[in-house]
């Protein structure tokens, strides 16, 4: 039975005007009793939602609905246990905006009182001794309503602006008055080049400080501030790699009690932004001037820009198809050619002739990828094998016919998930915890991770990771939804496969999370890149069949008709990713995401997972190369993105949404190709297990008549060394040489030229092996 919701309340809260809903009660009481009654007539009188439960289950179940503003429980008795009642509410998510009550017996006269210290660290706020009289229980739920109800509400409007400072591309910096950091945003962080953590605490005097700042303009402006008022103006900002920046700066003295100022909030952006905003305000003074008053409706009406600032007075409109067929919309490669098409025409034969060699390379459909020696020698044999296989949609599909049954993919999606309580760590065993502890070191021991948690290291590495990420707060979701997404997210991992398994997931996740600590990924990433980077590493091959892109498709499996053998597996991974996850709310981490951050997280998730696919791996590294480019700085070499005239500086380059896509691509290739670059025990493993993967395709290509996509790979005459090496000359190099260049990783490196030492001399061995037994067969003859 619940009571007709009463008049709204306005609350002040600074420049904001909040209204605060009727408050709601929730009663918690084992039986009907005098007490239970005087509370309900009371909610009733004093116009409040009551609501009255009596049993634990019911007590939580109604407040997840409703999430009452107050909670009475009674702690008279034991019908129920009022403590683990208490508890178990807090551990939910937005509960410390409730108010918990517990209704305590009187104490005898003689008898000292019971401490609340038991009360308080289960959970609640207050007691109220019993006391059946109506006006005292009223008495009691007013106070509360216009305390702590009021103030938590408060706070949850201050939460929200705290989200929308968080949110904000200007940078904002708050400190109290003796100048120590209270709070710094997001954008601050990434611009500067500090954590939170290395800044708020601190004094301004012992963070960097530029020496462009004029003393005569720094005491005005602190003379400024000690009156109370504003100060707008430029400032030069310094960056953690000591780089000096102008910086369009607004500090607002905020006053609080006595009248003092208590705050100084700096919000600040680039100065070239500024400029533009303001340019963009002459523009609109322009169009005043000119008679235009209904700016929304001018936007929509297409008015030409040039005719507006050459003749004011005469506004000519121009029908949208017109303005269309009128904008130059050609791809870049087509201006290219059109170029030289235009620079064949006055040029000797001999330029000519280059020329159209140029346009016959650049009209090829691979770009990127480089031409493999059609006459490849013996030597070159596996090479060729390795970049055929991972390479082509559908390998030699058109020189032989599909034969063989339909290969299938066994999809598993777990209904049956364990109701786990508490934080994941009060449940990990003391070995597992251990070894989670060395999880942000590159030499992390994955295999070891998959030996003590019996093939389950996805999930125990995932929420390692990702609570460390915060990730559960950027989802908006809780633990126990994390956990369930990753345990189903690993079920649909095969763990028949050697290779493409749960392993081989988190051993690219942890890789993913080592790189997103690096300084330069922390500057130009945002929080949902992170993220997004975390969750594209955890699905990236799930329900891998552990079979090729070019297997299924001469196969004609299912998955290659539908996605018309394009890209078929990772399609597959990230279509199958989403849908598994939406499926139930007990495992859908995006079920409480406002709805354009899920669908730009989406997106973005997406288009990692694709980036995986081979056959795009040297256009990814070629539009990651040619879009970075050295510059030689004060403070040393430095990677930044290429601009027209070169203006751009390196942090605003590098936090552009085209720029930040190429390094999320770059980042989930290195960590998905990671293994040669891992500790020697951990490379040669992932050797093996990756050879016996192909070994296996190989064997089941002949069994059923399809095209044998890498011949090379055959158990008995394959050598891993010579595949080893071939895959670092071909992919790894170059990739990791870029790579280190840009988040400057020299243990990676380090680990990847020992391994490759080793494949040779492994190579060299097996070549003087063969060379022995071939002679000792000729002296036998």
């Amino acid at each position: 039975m619940v009571l007709n919701q009463g008049e709204m309340n306005e609350v002040d809260f600074g420049p904001m005007k909040l209204i605060q809903p009727q408050m709601q009660v929730l009663l918690v009481f084992g039986k009907e009793d005098s007490q239970s009654d005087s509370f309900w007539w009371a909610a009733e009188k004093g116009g409040y939602q009551c609501s009255i439960v009596h049993n634990q289950v019911d007590a939580l179940e109604c407040y997840l609905e409703k999430q009452h503003e107050v909670i009475i429980v009674d702690h008279r008795h034991k019908s129920f246990d009022a403590l683990a009642l208490c508890r178990s509410v807090r551990a939910t998510q937005g509960s410390q905006h409730s108010v918990i009550v517990a209704v305590v017996k009187k104490s005898p006269a003689d008898r000292e009182e019971v401490s609340v210290l038991s009360l308080l660290s289960a959970g609640f706020n207050r007691r109220f001794v019993e006391n059946t009289n109506t006006g005292a229980c009223l008495n009691e739920l007013l106070q509360l309503e216009h305390g702590e109800v009021k103030n938590h509400f408060r706070f949850r409007a201050a939460a929200a602006l705290f989200t929308a400072l968080e949110k904000t591309s200007d940078r904002v910096q708050i400190t109290d008055e003796q100048h120590v950091v209270q709070y710094v945003n997001t954008a601050y962080e990434h611009f500067i080049g500090l954590s939170s953590e290395e800044i708020v605490g601190k004094e301004l005097s012992d963070i960097p400080q530029s020496d462009k700042n004029k003393t005569e303009q720094m005491d005005t402006i602190h003379s400024q501030l000690k009156k109370g008022k504003s100060w707008e103006g430029t400032m030069y900002s310094k960056k953690k790699n000591g780089e000096n920046v102008a910086q369009h700066v607004n500090i607002i003295p905020e006053q609080g009690y006595g009248g003092k100022v208590r705050q100084l909030v700096y919000v600040s952006r680039n100065q070239y932004h500024q400029e533009f905003k303001d340019g963009l305000s002459d523009s609109y003074d322009i169009m005043r001037n000119s008679g235009v008053t209904d700016f929304k409706a001018f936007h929509k009406s297409g008015y030409d820009g040039c005719s507006l600032a050459s003749d004011p007075g005469n506004l000519t409109r121009r029908p949208s198809m017109a303005r269309i067929h009128s904008m130059m919309i050609e791809a870049p490669i087509t201006q290219v050619i059109n170029i030289i098409n235009a620079a064949q025409e006055n040029s000797p034969v001999t330029v000519v002739q280059a020329l159209d060699k140029v346009l016959e390379i650049l009209r090829s459909s691979e770009l990127y990828a480089p031409p493999l020696n059609s006459q490849a020698n013996e030597e070159d044999q596996m090479t060729t094998d390795l970049v055929g296989g991972l390479m082509t949609h559908s390998g030699f599909a058109l020189q032989r016919k599909m034969s063989g049954p339909e290969a299938t993919i066994t999809r598993v999606i777990s209904s049956l998930m364990p109701n786990n309580s508490g934080t994941y760590i009060n449940q990990v065993a003391p070995d597992i915890k251990q070894l989670l502890l060395t999880d942000t070191y590159w030499d992390f021991d994955i295999l070891a991770l998959e030996r003590i948690t019996l093939n389950r290291p996805l999930v125990n590495l995932g929420m390692s990771v990702f609570l460390r990420f915060n990730v559960c707060s950027y989802l908006n979701c809780s633990e126990t939804v994390l956990r369930n997404w990753l345990q189903v997210i690993e079920a649909n991992y095969h763990s028949s496969n050697p290779y493409h398994n749960s392993t081989h997931a988190a051993d690219v996740l942890h890789s993913t999370a080592y790189f997103l600590n690096k300084d330069k990924l922390k500057q130009c990433f945002q929080t949902y890149d992170e993220v997004a980077s975390l969750i594209a590493a955890t699905v990236h091959d799930v329900d891998h069949p552990g079979r090729t892109n070019s297997f299924l498709c001469n196969a004609g499996s299912e998955l290659a008709i539908l996605y018309n053998d394009t890209a078929v597996l990772e399609s597959h991974h990230a279509a199958l990713a989403f849908q598994i996850t939406t499926k139930e709310d007990r495992c859908n981490i995006f079920k409480n995401m406002d709805v354009t951050d899920y669908r730009l997280l989406r997106q973005t998730i997406i288009d990692m997972v694709l980036a995986t696919e081979m056959t795009k791996h040297f256009e990814h590294l070629n539009k990651f190369s040619t879009s970075f480019v050295k510059i030689n700085a004060e403070d040393g070499s430095s990677m930044v993105s290429a601009s027209p005239g070169g203006s751009s500086l390196a942090s605003d380059c590098l936090v552009t949404p085209q720029n930040r896509t190429l390094i999320r691509r770059m980042l989930i290739k290195c960590a998905d190709v990671s293994n040669p670059t891992k500790p020697q025990e951990l490379c040669v493993a992932w050797a093996g297990r990756i050879a016996e993967e192909y070994f296996s395709q190989t064997e089941e290509e002949k069994r059923r008549g399809l095209p044998v996509v890498m011949p090379i790979f055959d158990r008995v005459t394959c050598s891993i060394p010579k595949s080893q090496t071939s895959f670092i000359e071909y992919f790894i190099n170059d990739m990791f040489d870029l790579w280190d260049e840009f988040v400057d990783c020299p243990e990676v490196i380090a680990h990847l030229q020992s391994n490759y030492k080793y494949w040779k001399d492994m190579e060299a061995k097996e070549q003087e092996k063969k060379l022995e037994k071939t002679e000792s067969n000729e002296n036998s003859i």
